[in-house]
Protein backbone atom coordinates (compact mmCIF):
# COMPACT_ATOMS: atom_id res chain seq x y z
CA UNK A 1 0.00 0.00 0.00
CA UNK A 2 1.43 3.88 -0.57
CA UNK A 3 -0.07 6.92 0.81
CA UNK A 4 0.80 10.19 -0.49
CA UNK A 5 0.19 12.96 2.07
CA UNK A 6 -1.37 15.86 0.56
CA UNK A 7 -1.24 18.29 3.49
CA UNK A 8 -3.80 18.72 6.62
CA UNK A 9 -5.90 15.83 6.54
CA UNK A 10 -5.27 15.08 3.10
CA UNK A 11 -4.53 11.78 1.69
CA UNK A 12 -3.93 9.83 -1.40
CA UNK A 13 -3.79 5.78 -0.81
CA UNK A 14 -3.12 3.52 -3.18
CA UNK A 15 -3.90 -0.11 -3.24
CA UNK A 16 -3.92 -3.19 -5.49
CA UNK A 17 -7.75 -2.86 -5.43
CA UNK A 18 -8.08 1.10 -5.93
CA UNK A 19 -7.20 4.39 -4.66
CA UNK A 20 -8.77 6.36 -2.01
CA UNK A 21 -8.44 9.98 -1.91
CA UNK A 22 -9.17 11.27 1.46
CA UNK A 23 -10.25 14.97 2.79
CA UNK A 24 -8.05 17.08 -0.19
CA UNK A 25 -7.97 20.78 1.82
CA UNK A 26 -5.64 23.01 -0.72
CA UNK A 27 -7.98 26.50 -0.43
CA UNK A 28 -8.17 28.44 2.62
CA UNK A 29 -11.29 28.04 5.32
CA UNK A 30 -13.16 29.53 7.63
CA UNK A 31 -13.15 33.24 6.20
CA UNK A 32 -9.71 32.69 5.06
CA UNK A 33 -8.61 32.27 8.54
CA UNK A 34 -7.10 28.50 8.14
CA UNK A 35 -4.77 27.37 5.63
CA UNK A 36 -2.84 23.93 5.47
CA UNK A 37 0.06 23.59 7.05
CA UNK A 38 3.34 22.43 5.99
CA UNK A 39 2.41 25.10 2.40
CA UNK A 40 0.59 22.65 -0.14
CA UNK A 41 -0.39 25.67 -2.39
CA UNK A 42 2.27 24.42 -5.10
CA UNK A 43 1.83 21.14 -5.62
CA UNK A 44 0.64 19.39 -8.74
CA UNK A 45 -2.98 18.15 -8.04
CA UNK A 46 -3.03 16.51 -11.12
CA UNK A 47 -2.18 12.61 -10.15
CA UNK A 48 -5.00 12.60 -7.39
CA UNK A 49 -8.22 13.90 -8.81
CA UNK A 50 -9.04 10.63 -10.23
CA UNK A 51 -8.99 8.05 -7.61
CA UNK A 52 -11.37 5.25 -7.87
CA UNK A 53 -13.20 6.30 -4.67
CA UNK A 54 -13.35 9.32 -2.67
CA UNK A 55 -13.79 9.54 1.48
CA UNK A 56 -14.73 12.72 3.20
CA UNK A 57 -14.80 12.43 6.74
CA UNK A 58 -17.13 15.48 7.79
CA UNK A 59 -18.17 18.46 6.67
CA UNK A 60 -16.13 20.72 8.13
CA UNK A 61 -14.25 22.96 5.82
CA UNK A 62 -10.64 22.15 6.10
CA UNK A 63 -12.14 18.53 5.36
CA UNK A 64 -14.48 19.16 2.65
CA UNK A 65 -12.97 21.29 0.64
CA UNK A 66 -16.07 22.29 -2.18
CA UNK A 67 -13.54 24.29 -4.33
CA UNK A 68 -10.78 21.62 -5.01
CA UNK A 69 -13.58 18.98 -5.17
CA UNK A 70 -15.44 21.36 -7.64
CA UNK A 71 -12.40 22.75 -9.93
CA UNK A 72 -10.90 19.17 -9.89
CA UNK A 73 -12.37 15.43 -8.66
CA UNK A 74 -13.83 13.71 -11.54
CA UNK A 75 -17.57 13.97 -10.31
CA UNK A 76 -17.78 10.10 -11.22
CA UNK A 77 -15.85 8.79 -8.87
CA UNK A 78 -17.44 6.73 -6.31
CA UNK A 79 -17.71 8.21 -2.53
CA UNK A 80 -17.56 5.95 0.54
CA UNK A 81 -20.77 7.72 2.77
CA UNK A 82 -20.25 7.62 6.68
CA UNK A 83 -22.91 6.55 8.71
CA UNK A 84 -23.65 10.37 9.42
CA UNK A 85 -27.70 10.96 10.53
CA UNK A 86 -28.47 13.70 8.34
CA UNK A 87 -26.44 12.68 5.36
CA UNK A 88 -24.44 16.33 5.20
CA UNK A 89 -21.67 14.40 3.37
CA UNK A 90 -23.80 13.29 0.23
CA UNK A 91 -26.25 16.34 0.05
CA UNK A 92 -23.20 18.68 -0.37
CA UNK A 93 -21.41 16.42 -2.85
CA UNK A 94 -24.72 15.90 -4.72
CA UNK A 95 -24.58 20.26 -5.10
CA UNK A 96 -21.39 19.70 -6.42
CA UNK A 97 -21.98 17.03 -9.09
CA UNK A 98 -20.96 13.71 -7.80
CA UNK A 99 -23.32 11.21 -8.15
CA UNK A 100 -21.90 7.95 -7.12
CA UNK A 101 -22.24 6.37 -3.65
CA UNK A 102 -21.54 3.89 -1.58
CA UNK A 103 -23.24 4.15 1.94
CA UNK A 104 -21.50 2.21 4.62
CA UNK A 105 -22.93 0.82 8.35
CA UNK A 106 -21.19 2.44 11.09
CA UNK A 107 -18.52 0.10 11.84
CA UNK A 108 -19.37 -2.57 9.55
CA UNK A 109 -16.69 -3.56 7.42
CA UNK A 110 -17.70 -4.59 4.01
CA UNK A 111 -16.39 -5.56 0.72
CA UNK A 112 -15.43 -2.79 -2.18
CA UNK A 113 -14.32 -4.80 -5.13
CA UNK A 114 -11.69 -6.66 -3.27
CA UNK A 115 -11.04 -3.45 -0.77
CA UNK A 116 -11.72 -3.93 3.11
CA UNK A 117 -13.53 -0.77 4.06
CA UNK A 118 -14.95 -0.03 7.20
CA UNK A 119 -16.11 3.92 8.43
CA UNK A 120 -16.41 4.66 12.27
CA UNK A 121 -18.94 7.35 12.43
CA UNK A 122 -19.59 9.52 14.92
CA UNK A 123 -23.31 11.04 15.63
CA UNK A 124 -23.46 13.06 18.67
CA UNK A 125 -24.27 16.75 18.01
CA UNK A 126 -20.95 17.58 19.56
CA UNK A 127 -19.24 15.12 16.99
CA UNK A 128 -18.09 17.95 14.23
CA UNK A 129 -20.97 19.23 12.12
CA UNK A 130 -23.25 16.75 12.94
CA UNK A 131 -21.01 13.89 12.53
CA UNK A 132 -17.56 13.08 12.01
CA UNK A 133 -16.04 9.86 11.33
CA UNK A 134 -12.59 7.57 10.69
CA UNK A 135 -11.96 5.54 7.69
CA UNK A 136 -10.15 1.73 7.98
CA UNK A 137 -8.56 -0.10 4.92
CA UNK A 138 -7.87 -3.62 4.20
CA UNK A 139 -5.83 -4.37 1.00
CA UNK A 140 -5.17 -7.79 2.01
CA UNK A 141 -1.88 -7.24 3.12
CA UNK A 142 -2.17 -4.01 4.67
CA UNK A 143 -4.07 -2.34 7.47
CA UNK A 144 -4.16 1.36 8.31
CA UNK A 145 -6.59 3.79 10.09
CA UNK A 146 -7.09 7.30 9.18
CA UNK A 147 -9.00 8.97 12.58
CA UNK A 148 -8.03 12.42 11.43
CA UNK A 149 -9.71 14.32 13.89
CA UNK A 150 -12.70 11.57 14.85
CA UNK A 151 -13.12 10.83 18.47
CA UNK A 152 -14.27 7.17 18.38
CA UNK A 153 -15.63 6.34 21.60
CA UNK A 154 -16.00 2.12 20.65
CA UNK A 155 -13.27 -0.12 19.89
CA UNK A 156 -14.59 -2.77 19.68
CA UNK A 157 -15.04 -2.59 15.94
CA UNK A 158 -11.15 -1.88 15.59
CA UNK A 159 -10.25 -4.78 17.41
CA UNK A 160 -11.80 -7.26 14.97
CA UNK A 161 -10.98 -5.38 12.53
CA UNK A 162 -7.45 -5.11 13.12
CA UNK A 163 -4.33 -5.21 13.20
CA UNK A 164 -3.21 -2.21 11.93
CA UNK A 165 0.00 -1.31 10.22
CA UNK A 166 -0.38 2.65 10.34
CA UNK A 167 -2.23 4.63 12.00
CA UNK A 168 -2.73 8.69 10.87
CA UNK A 169 -4.05 10.89 13.48
CA UNK A 170 -4.89 14.54 14.92
CA UNK A 171 -2.97 15.58 17.53
CA UNK A 172 -3.28 19.08 17.65
CA UNK A 173 -5.54 22.05 18.34
CA UNK A 174 -8.70 22.61 15.79
CA UNK A 175 -10.60 24.90 18.45
CA UNK A 176 -11.21 28.68 18.87
CA UNK A 177 -11.23 28.14 22.87
CA UNK A 178 -9.50 29.20 25.03
CA UNK A 179 -7.95 31.88 22.62
CA UNK A 180 -11.10 33.87 21.39
CA UNK A 181 -12.16 34.15 25.22
CA UNK A 182 -11.67 37.13 27.57
CA UNK A 183 -10.18 35.81 29.76
CA UNK A 184 -6.96 37.29 32.35
CA UNK A 185 -4.03 36.46 30.37
CA UNK A 186 -2.38 34.36 33.35
CA UNK A 187 -5.83 32.03 33.36
CA UNK A 188 -5.45 32.17 29.55
CA UNK A 189 -1.87 31.06 29.41
CA UNK A 190 -3.23 28.09 32.21
CA UNK A 191 -6.03 26.79 29.86
CA UNK A 192 -3.77 26.87 26.94
CA UNK A 193 -0.91 24.99 28.85
CA UNK A 194 -3.37 22.61 29.78
CA UNK A 195 -5.18 22.34 26.14
CA UNK A 196 -2.08 21.71 24.68
CA UNK A 197 -0.52 18.71 26.75
CA UNK A 198 -4.50 16.60 27.28
CA UNK A 199 -4.76 17.12 23.28
CA UNK A 200 -1.83 15.00 22.54
CA UNK A 201 -1.97 12.92 25.34
CA UNK A 202 -5.57 12.21 24.06
CA UNK A 203 -3.82 11.08 20.60
CA UNK A 204 -1.02 8.80 22.53
CA UNK A 205 -3.95 7.11 24.20
CA UNK A 206 -5.90 6.74 20.74
CA UNK A 207 -2.39 5.31 19.32
CA UNK A 208 -1.86 2.78 22.18
CA UNK A 209 -5.66 1.66 22.08
CA UNK A 210 -5.72 1.11 18.23
CA UNK A 211 -2.15 -0.67 18.84
CA UNK A 212 0.01 0.10 15.23
CA UNK A 213 3.19 -0.03 15.23
CA UNK A 214 3.86 3.15 13.40
CA UNK A 215 2.03 6.68 13.62
CA UNK A 216 1.76 9.55 11.42
CA UNK A 217 0.63 12.85 12.47
CA UNK A 218 -2.04 14.45 10.43
CA UNK A 219 -5.02 16.77 10.19
CA UNK A 220 -3.65 19.82 11.60
CA UNK A 221 -2.72 22.28 12.80
CA UNK A 222 -3.82 24.94 10.30
CA UNK A 223 -1.66 28.10 10.29
CA UNK A 224 -2.99 31.52 9.78
CA UNK A 225 -1.78 33.69 7.42
CA UNK A 226 -4.19 37.34 8.31
CA UNK A 227 -2.34 39.68 10.10
CA UNK A 228 -4.95 39.21 12.57
CA UNK A 229 -4.59 35.70 13.49
CA UNK A 230 -0.99 35.71 13.06
CA UNK A 231 -0.28 35.09 16.72
CA UNK A 232 -2.07 32.03 17.24
CA UNK A 233 1.22 30.08 15.35
CA UNK A 234 3.06 28.68 17.07
CA UNK A 235 6.98 29.43 16.20
CA UNK A 236 8.70 28.75 19.29
CA UNK A 237 6.89 26.10 20.86
CA UNK A 238 5.31 28.49 22.96
CA UNK A 239 4.24 26.13 25.72
CA UNK A 240 0.63 28.20 25.96
CA UNK A 241 0.12 27.69 22.49
CA UNK A 242 -2.50 24.78 21.69
CA UNK A 243 -0.92 24.53 17.89
CA UNK A 244 1.85 22.55 18.12
CA UNK A 245 3.58 20.96 14.85
CA UNK A 246 4.01 17.32 14.83
CA UNK A 247 8.10 17.68 15.38
CA UNK A 248 6.46 18.33 19.15
CA UNK A 249 4.08 15.42 18.76
CA UNK A 250 6.61 12.91 17.58
CA UNK A 251 9.16 13.71 20.26
CA UNK A 252 6.30 12.82 22.67
CA UNK A 253 5.75 9.57 20.74
CA UNK A 254 9.54 9.11 21.02
CA UNK A 255 8.95 9.24 24.65
CA UNK A 256 6.00 6.56 24.97
CA UNK A 257 7.75 4.11 22.86
CA UNK A 258 5.26 1.63 21.91
CA UNK A 259 4.96 3.14 18.49
CA UNK A 260 7.38 5.06 15.81
CA UNK A 261 6.01 8.46 14.71
CA UNK A 262 6.42 9.55 10.86
CA UNK A 263 7.17 12.84 9.93
CA UNK A 264 5.22 13.64 6.55
CA UNK A 265 4.81 16.86 4.67
CA UNK A 266 2.47 17.45 1.45
CA UNK A 267 4.13 15.11 -1.44
CA UNK A 268 5.94 12.76 0.92
CA UNK A 269 5.05 9.08 -0.06
CA UNK A 270 4.71 6.37 2.75
CA UNK A 271 5.24 2.39 1.65
CA UNK A 272 3.63 0.64 3.76
CA UNK A 273 4.26 -3.02 4.42
CA UNK A 274 3.36 -5.46 6.91
CA UNK A 275 4.92 -4.01 9.88
CA UNK A 276 6.90 -1.56 7.94
CA UNK A 277 6.41 2.10 7.05
CA UNK A 278 9.00 3.51 4.30
CA UNK A 279 9.00 7.45 3.69
CA UNK A 280 9.96 9.25 0.78
CA UNK A 281 10.33 13.18 1.12
CA UNK A 282 9.47 15.56 -2.01
CA UNK A 283 12.57 17.76 -1.01
CA UNK A 284 15.92 17.01 1.04
CA UNK A 285 15.49 15.76 4.59
CA UNK A 286 17.40 18.93 5.68
CA UNK A 287 14.73 21.19 4.18
CA UNK A 288 11.90 19.45 5.47
CA UNK A 289 13.51 20.08 9.36
CA UNK A 290 13.82 23.94 8.03
CA UNK A 291 9.75 24.13 7.71
CA UNK A 292 9.42 22.96 11.30
CA UNK A 293 12.75 24.77 12.84
CA UNK A 294 12.34 28.34 10.94
CA UNK A 295 8.62 27.85 10.36
CA UNK A 296 8.52 32.01 10.75
CA UNK A 297 10.57 31.74 7.21
CA UNK A 298 7.95 29.58 6.04
CA UNK A 299 4.96 30.94 6.90
CA UNK A 300 6.48 34.21 5.77
CA UNK A 301 6.95 33.13 2.18
CA UNK A 302 3.78 31.65 2.25
CA UNK A 303 1.96 34.44 3.38
CA UNK A 304 3.12 36.34 0.50
CA UNK A 305 1.94 34.07 -1.85
CA UNK A 306 -1.54 34.08 -0.95
CA UNK A 307 -1.68 37.85 -0.26
CA UNK A 308 -3.97 38.19 -3.10
CA UNK A 309 -6.33 35.36 -2.29
CA UNK A 310 -6.74 37.04 1.45
CA UNK A 311 -7.24 39.73 0.51
CA UNK A 312 -9.87 39.08 -1.92
CA UNK A 313 -11.57 36.67 0.31
CA UNK A 314 -11.82 39.92 3.10
CA UNK A 315 -12.86 41.94 0.58
CA UNK A 316 -16.28 39.89 -0.48
CA UNK A 317 -17.59 39.70 2.83
CA UNK A 318 -20.88 42.12 2.49
CA UNK A 319 -21.60 45.25 4.97
CA UNK A 320 -24.76 46.92 4.96
CA UNK A 321 -26.80 44.29 3.06
CA UNK A 322 -28.98 42.77 5.34
CA UNK A 323 -31.23 44.41 8.47
CA UNK A 324 -29.65 41.65 11.00
CA UNK A 325 -31.78 41.95 13.85
CA UNK A 326 -34.89 41.18 12.32
CA UNK A 327 -33.35 38.65 9.75
CA UNK A 328 -32.20 36.79 12.82
CA UNK A 329 -35.43 36.90 14.91
CA UNK A 330 -36.94 35.36 12.23
CA UNK A 331 -34.75 32.11 11.65
CA UNK A 332 -33.48 31.78 14.82
CA UNK A 333 -37.21 31.70 16.73
CA UNK A 334 -38.79 29.31 14.50
CA UNK A 335 -35.58 26.73 15.66
CA UNK A 336 -36.02 28.01 19.32
CA UNK A 337 -39.57 27.18 19.86
CA UNK A 338 -38.80 23.23 19.15
CA UNK A 339 -35.37 23.46 20.97
CA UNK A 340 -36.68 21.75 24.42
CA UNK A 341 -33.80 20.03 25.89
CA UNK A 342 -31.43 22.36 23.81
CA UNK A 343 -33.26 25.45 25.51
CA UNK A 344 -33.54 24.12 28.80
CA UNK A 345 -29.57 23.11 28.89
CA UNK A 346 -28.43 26.46 28.17
CA UNK A 347 -31.37 28.31 30.49
CA UNK A 348 -29.76 31.73 30.40
CA UNK A 349 -29.53 34.74 27.62
CA UNK A 350 -26.33 35.58 24.94
CA UNK A 351 -25.77 38.59 23.69
CA UNK A 352 -24.63 38.79 19.77
CA UNK A 353 -21.98 42.36 19.91
CA UNK A 354 -21.96 42.83 16.35
CA UNK A 355 -20.78 46.82 17.07
CA UNK A 356 -22.30 48.57 14.36
CA UNK A 357 -24.59 45.73 13.62
CA UNK A 358 -26.40 46.02 16.74
CA UNK A 359 -26.69 44.00 20.11
CA UNK A 360 -28.74 41.13 20.34
CA UNK A 361 -30.26 38.86 22.50
CA UNK A 362 -30.62 35.21 22.51
CA UNK A 363 -33.24 34.39 24.99
CA UNK A 364 -33.15 30.99 25.44
CA UNK A 365 -35.31 31.06 28.22
CA UNK A 366 -38.16 32.93 26.44
CA UNK A 367 -36.81 31.84 22.74
CA UNK A 368 -37.16 34.93 21.78
CA UNK A 369 -34.59 37.33 19.87
CA UNK A 370 -34.48 41.26 20.05
CA UNK A 371 -32.46 44.39 21.10
CA UNK A 372 -30.24 44.47 23.81
CA UNK A 373 -31.39 47.21 26.39
CA UNK A 374 -27.95 47.15 27.75
CA UNK A 375 -28.71 46.59 31.45
CA UNK A 376 -30.07 43.16 31.71
CA UNK A 377 -26.89 40.54 32.81
CA UNK A 378 -26.01 37.86 30.05
CA UNK A 379 -24.53 34.81 30.74
CA UNK A 380 -22.95 34.56 27.27
CA UNK A 381 -21.25 37.12 24.83
CA UNK A 382 -19.91 36.82 20.95
CA UNK A 383 -18.07 39.89 19.99
CA UNK A 384 -18.53 39.13 16.41
CA UNK A 385 -17.90 41.51 12.91
CA UNK A 386 -21.07 42.15 11.73
CA UNK A 387 -19.93 41.41 8.17
CA UNK A 388 -19.21 37.56 9.07
CA UNK A 389 -22.90 37.05 10.21
CA UNK A 390 -24.38 39.04 7.13
CA UNK A 391 -22.89 36.04 5.12
CA UNK A 392 -23.88 33.19 7.43
CA UNK A 393 -27.50 35.05 6.67
CA UNK A 394 -27.37 35.33 3.36
CA UNK A 395 -25.87 31.92 2.50
CA UNK A 396 -28.32 30.62 5.39
CA UNK A 397 -25.29 28.89 6.66
CA UNK A 398 -27.00 26.46 9.50
CA UNK A 399 -23.87 26.11 11.27
CA UNK A 400 -22.34 28.53 12.69
CA UNK A 401 -19.60 26.98 14.22
CA UNK A 402 -18.29 25.38 10.46
CA UNK A 403 -18.03 29.37 9.88
CA UNK A 404 -17.67 31.46 12.49
CA UNK A 405 -16.26 30.03 15.56
CA UNK A 406 -13.80 27.95 13.73
CA UNK A 407 -12.65 31.02 12.21
CA UNK A 408 -11.00 32.31 15.76
CA UNK A 409 -12.88 35.84 14.32
CA UNK A 410 -14.80 36.66 17.38
CA UNK A 411 -14.38 37.07 20.97
CA UNK A 412 -16.16 35.64 23.47
CA UNK A 413 -16.99 35.68 27.42
CA UNK A 414 -19.14 33.75 30.16
CA UNK A 415 -20.13 33.62 33.27
CA UNK A 416 -19.24 30.11 34.98
CA UNK A 417 -18.53 26.71 32.42
CA UNK A 418 -17.88 25.42 29.29
CA UNK A 419 -22.18 25.07 27.71
CA UNK A 420 -22.26 21.98 25.09
CA UNK A 421 -25.94 22.79 24.40
CA UNK A 422 -24.71 26.37 23.37
CA UNK A 423 -22.31 25.55 20.78
CA UNK A 424 -25.13 22.63 19.81
CA UNK A 425 -27.14 25.26 19.31
CA UNK A 426 -25.70 26.77 16.63
CA UNK A 427 -24.34 24.08 14.69
CA UNK A 428 -28.47 23.14 14.14
CA UNK A 429 -29.81 26.30 13.11
CA UNK A 430 -32.78 24.44 10.84
CA UNK A 431 -35.75 22.29 12.08
CA UNK A 432 -34.21 19.63 10.72
CA UNK A 433 -31.25 19.81 12.30
CA UNK A 434 -32.21 20.78 15.66
CA UNK A 435 -35.12 18.13 15.80
CA UNK A 436 -31.97 15.69 15.12
CA UNK A 437 -30.18 17.00 18.06
CA UNK A 438 -33.39 17.21 20.21
CA UNK A 439 -33.95 13.82 19.81
CA UNK A 440 -30.48 12.86 20.44
CA UNK A 441 -30.93 14.71 24.18
CA UNK A 442 -33.69 12.72 24.45
CA UNK A 443 -32.65 9.73 24.29
CA UNK A 444 -29.59 9.90 26.81
CA UNK A 445 -30.55 8.63 29.73
CA UNK A 446 -28.60 6.57 32.85
CA UNK A 447 -27.95 3.51 31.06
CA UNK A 448 -29.24 0.44 32.47
CA UNK A 449 -25.54 -0.77 31.74
CA UNK A 450 -23.53 0.28 35.20
CA UNK A 451 -20.72 -0.88 36.40
CA UNK A 452 -18.99 -0.88 39.98
CA UNK A 453 -16.72 2.03 41.02
CA UNK A 454 -14.93 2.97 44.21
CA UNK A 455 -18.44 1.50 46.36
CA UNK A 456 -20.60 2.88 43.85
CA UNK A 457 -22.91 2.29 41.12
CA UNK A 458 -22.37 4.39 38.03
CA UNK A 459 -23.68 4.25 34.70
CA UNK A 460 -20.88 2.67 32.32
CA UNK A 461 -21.04 5.20 29.43
CA UNK A 462 -19.69 8.75 30.41
CA UNK A 463 -22.76 11.47 30.00
CA UNK A 464 -20.10 13.36 27.68
CA UNK A 465 -19.84 11.32 23.93
CA UNK A 466 -20.69 7.89 25.64
CA UNK A 467 -17.03 6.85 26.03
CA UNK A 468 -16.60 3.53 27.88
CA UNK A 469 -15.92 4.40 31.43
CA UNK A 470 -14.53 0.69 31.77
CA UNK A 471 -12.17 1.57 29.30
CA UNK A 472 -10.72 5.25 30.12
CA UNK A 473 -12.45 5.69 33.71
CA UNK A 474 -9.89 6.29 36.27
CA UNK A 475 -10.53 7.76 40.09
CA UNK A 476 -8.62 10.25 42.70
CA UNK A 477 -9.92 11.87 45.64
CA UNK A 478 -13.36 11.10 44.82
CA UNK A 479 -13.04 12.15 41.07
CA UNK A 480 -13.63 10.26 38.14
CA UNK A 481 -12.15 11.11 35.00
CA UNK A 482 -13.12 10.32 31.24
CA UNK A 483 -9.65 10.34 30.12
CA UNK A 484 -10.48 10.24 26.26
CA UNK A 485 -12.20 13.54 26.43
CA UNK A 486 -10.71 15.04 30.12
CA UNK A 487 -14.41 14.91 31.38
CA UNK A 488 -14.54 15.31 35.34
CA UNK A 489 -17.60 14.01 37.67
CA UNK A 490 -18.00 13.82 41.57
CA UNK A 491 -18.21 10.30 41.88
CA UNK A 492 -20.83 11.05 45.21
CA UNK A 493 -23.01 13.57 43.71
CA UNK A 494 -22.55 13.22 39.84
CA UNK A 495 -22.11 16.48 39.41
CA UNK A 496 -20.23 17.66 36.29
CA UNK A 497 -17.02 19.35 37.38
CA UNK A 498 -16.30 19.85 33.72
CA UNK A 499 -19.43 21.40 32.39
CA UNK A 500 -22.54 22.30 33.74
CA UNK A 501 -24.76 20.40 31.71
CA UNK A 502 -23.86 16.88 32.28
CA UNK A 503 -24.64 14.71 35.18
CA UNK A 504 -23.22 10.82 35.66
CA UNK A 505 -25.63 8.64 37.06
CA UNK A 506 -24.03 7.12 40.81
CA UNK A 507 -25.35 5.39 43.49
CA UNK A 508 -23.79 4.64 46.95
CA UNK A 509 -24.03 0.50 47.43
CA UNK A 510 -24.73 0.22 50.88
CA UNK A 511 -22.12 -3.03 51.34
CA UNK A 512 -19.45 -1.10 49.49
CA UNK A 513 -16.11 -3.31 48.27
CA UNK A 514 -12.80 -2.55 49.73
CA UNK A 515 -11.32 -2.52 46.65
CA UNK A 516 -12.35 -0.76 43.04
CA UNK A 517 -13.91 -3.26 40.65
CA UNK A 518 -14.68 -1.79 37.34
CA UNK A 519 -16.46 -4.00 34.61
CA UNK A 520 -14.30 -5.69 32.10
CA UNK A 521 -14.31 -3.44 28.69
CA UNK A 522 -16.31 -6.77 27.30
CA UNK A 523 -18.02 -7.27 30.40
Amino acid sequence: MRVTFLGHAGMYVETKHGSVLCDPFFNPAYFGSWFPFPANDQMDVSPYVNPDYLFLSHTHLDHFDAKFLEEHVNKDTTVLLPDHPLGLVEKWLRKLGFRNFIQTKNGQPMDVNGLKVMITSLVAPADGPLGDSGLSLDDGEVRIFNQNDSRPVDFEAFDAFGPYDAHFLQYSGAIWYPMVYRFPQKMKDALSSKKRVTQMERALRYAEQIGAPHIIPSAGPPCFLDDDLWHLNDFDRDPTNIFPDATVFLELVEKAGFCKGHLVIPQSVLEITPGHVEVTHPIPDDEVMKIFTDKRGHLEAYKARQADTLAAEKASWPRGQVEILPALKAWFEPVLEVADQTAVGIDDLLLLDLGEGGQIVIDFIERKVYEWDGVTPTRFKFVIDPALVEYCIINHEEDWVNHIFLSCRFEAERKGQYNEFLYSFFKCLSIERIEYAEGYYVEQRPDENLMECEGYMIQRRCPHLKADLARFGEVEDGVLTCTLHGWQFDLETGACLTSDDRKLFTKKIDTAPSTVTMAGADD
